[in-house]
């Protein structure tokens, strides 16, 4: 099946496409209620763009994943998966979710100073305007993990890091406070659940909506994957400089350093080879397989 195509699937139509999902809805009245398909696809994204070549079995990683860390952390929020049984053509890389008035704000929370947190650190000595202590470097861990909203961007742009009271203007303050709080919640324990399996949780993004029936926060989306996440090894973890990362790191340094692609020019980045493709692959299979516990199906 070509990943930039979306699948034809019996009883859903096809209603959106984001850089890595495919989005159905029920073509009649659905016996689970008002719900979605989510169908995660091998593309991968790099420098705003997404690539031509994709990487095999990175959609049933991130679903797996998902689908794992949902269950871990089930008792500080619920979710919206309901099943992981669908139709054979996506099984293992698609879930049914309930249908959500989502939020229009990404809810990222910071372990670590790294990333563009680092660039406005460097700058103004602040991270989403949270004062830092002075003298941190690349990689070094915060004091306590800070909560740091972005406005979501459509694809090909940049999503934008915004304070906390600049959140609260949009979503309004009773509820800026309720998904910084859950967000906070949520990072401390997969923190503790990666460290045990030798792994940083560095940093992290959630994104929320609310049950239109009882207008309870329920968590969406992906959840504490290689694509939302920084995921470090701790054994080598060593501030002052940039960290391995389990996540697409290959892809991004042969692009930026190998391939000849001005990313600042206007034609798209050329097809990755083979052994970037293998690479990538295995390293999102090893973030899985160490978090889990087990291997992929």
């Amino acid at each position: 099946m070509n990943p930039h195509t979306a699948a034809k699937l019996p009883g859903w139509t096809h209603v959106s496409a984001g850089k890595v999902r495919d989005i159905y809805a029920p073509t009649t009245p659905h016996p689970l209620g008002d719900v979605l398909l989510i169908v995660v696809s091998d593309r991968i994204s790099a420098f705003d763009y997404v690539l031509a070549t994709p990487i095999p079995d990175k959609g049933r990683v991130l679903t797996g994943l998902t689908a794992w860390w949902f269950e871990q952390l089930a008792g500080i929020v619920p979710n919206h998966m309901v099943s992981l049984d669908v139709d054979d053509a996506v099984r293992g890389r698609a879930m049914i979710v309930r249908r959500l008035d989502m939020f229009p704000v990404e809810c990222v929370a910071r372990g670590y100073l790294t990333g563009s947190g680092l660039v406005e650190y460097r700058r103004d000595g602040t991270v989403c305007g949270i004062e830092l202590p002075p003298g941190l470097v690349d990689a070094s861990r915060l004091d306590a993990p800070i909560f740091t909203p972005a406005t979501k961007a459509a694809i090909g742009g940049h999503d934008e890091n915004v304070s906390f009271e600049a959140a609260a203007a949009i979503v309004g303050r009773a509820a800026a406070a309720e998904l910084r709080d859950t967000t906070l919640e949520l990072y401390s324990r997969a923190e503790q659940i990666a460290r045990q399996r030798g792994i940083v949780l560095a940093d992290t993004k959630f994104e929320f909506g609310r049950d239109p029936a009882t207008g309870q926060l329920v968590l969406g989306d992906e959840v504490l994957t290689p694509d939302s996440s920084r995921f470090w090894e701790a054994a080598t973890w060593a501030p002052g400089g940039a960290q391995p990362s389990f996540d697409k790191q290959y892809v991004r340094d042969w692009l930026a350093h190998d391939s000849g692609w001005d990313r600042h020019g206007e034609a798209p980045p050329p097809p990755l080879p083979d052994g970037i493709v293998e690479r990538t692959r295995k390293r999102y299979l090893e973030a899985y397989e160490r978090l889990t516990g087990r291997p992929l199906d």
